[in-house]
């Protein structure tokens, strides 16, 4: 996005209040109701500003996915929240992370499987083997990834617009080693994916609970194959990338391992050691924003920690 659009946009949320408060622990929350964008729908966007946030420091950027399970729960459709601000407010006090904010990127309800969904890894696939895929759900008239993934364009959102609009308009370190992803289930598949599209733009992503199936079932499932072998031609390099991957044993993630197992090889191959690269079992951990609340200050600090 160029500067003059970007900046006019700031403007227009700020006169219109399109700006709410929400409820943390820590720090404080800007809200931007229905974020406009020329490739995907419009969404709110949460950022994170830690207390203390100076205009006259730079700031490392975290983008997270389904920005509406990261703050407050009285808000969310399940009552549970990540909770980053109390968890990133706490790192930051005892200096175990970077100077940061978060970008908390709202999901598009039904599109969301559409959006998050590696894009370049679906059109691998054969004709009958994307017809499977693409007739998830139709007989019931809601088709898992509708006429097949965008998350391209959404990744376009993300690079060519969203990160130019936070760069402006807050504070930031704007270079790749000061740039992050993370997300949990479908928002771990497309962290994945944008650090491989954009190693350039990118240092690293947390993965959790990555829904490696792609679907709801393993069984005549050919996405896990498709996925491992994207992740092994796009892998960014080890030296200048960090990756974080984990999973639990119940509900969905129970299904995670073997397919975790397989990307952990991939990562072996390609030189990823455990200065660069994480995998991590939590065992009796769900699927769900309360497991990956207690667990997210690992990649966190993996991903931003201060070297001592």
């Amino acid at each position: 996005m160029k500067p003059f659009i970007a900046t006019t946009l700031f403007s227009l949320f700020t006169c219109l209040g399109w700006t709410q408060p929400v409820h943390t622990s820590s720090g404080t929350v800007q809200r931007f109701e229905r974020f406009a964008s020329q490739y995907v729908d419009a969404r709110n966007v949460d950022v994170w500003l830690p207390d203390g946030y100076n205009r006259h420091k730079k700031y490392a950027v975290l983008y997270m996915h389904d920005g509406q399970m990261l703050f407050d729960s009285s808000s969310t459709w399940n009552k549970q929240a990540w909770a980053v601000d109390e968890i990133a407010g706490r790192l930051l006090r005892v200096k175990q992370i970077k100077d940061c904010i978060i970008v908390g990127v709202w999901n598009n309800g039904a599109k969301r499987h559409v959006e998050y969904f590696p894009q370049k890894a679906f059109y691998s696939l054969s004709e009958t083997e994307k017809q499977q895929i693409l007739n998830i759900g139709k007989d019931s008239g809601a088709p898992l990834i509708g006429n097949g993934p965008i998350s391209d364009k959404y990744l376009q959102f993300l690079v060519e617009e969203l990160k130019p609009f936070i760069d402006s308009h807050f504070s930031t370190h704007k270079n790749r080693k000061n740039t992050f992803l993370a997300g949990s289930s479908m928002g771990g598949l497309i962290s994945m994916y944008a650090l491989c599209e954009y190693p350039q733009i990118f240092g690293g992503a947390a993965c959790l609970s990555t829904h490696w199936i792609g679907t709801f079932s393993v069984e005549n499932n050919p996405i896990p194959a498709a996925f491992m072998q994207y992740l092994a031609a796009h892998l960014p390099a080890p030296k200048s990338h960090k990756i974080y991957f984990d999973y639990g044993t119940e509900g969905l993630d129970a299904l995670y391992k073997p397919f975790q197992q397989q990307a952990d090889i991939i990562m072996k191959s390609k030189g990823y050691v455990s200065r660069n690269w994480i995998t991590r079992d939590f065992p009796g951990a769900d699927h769900s924003e309360k497991s990956w609340h207690k667990r997210f200050d690992i990649p966190l600090t993996f991903l931003l920690g201060n070297k001592t």
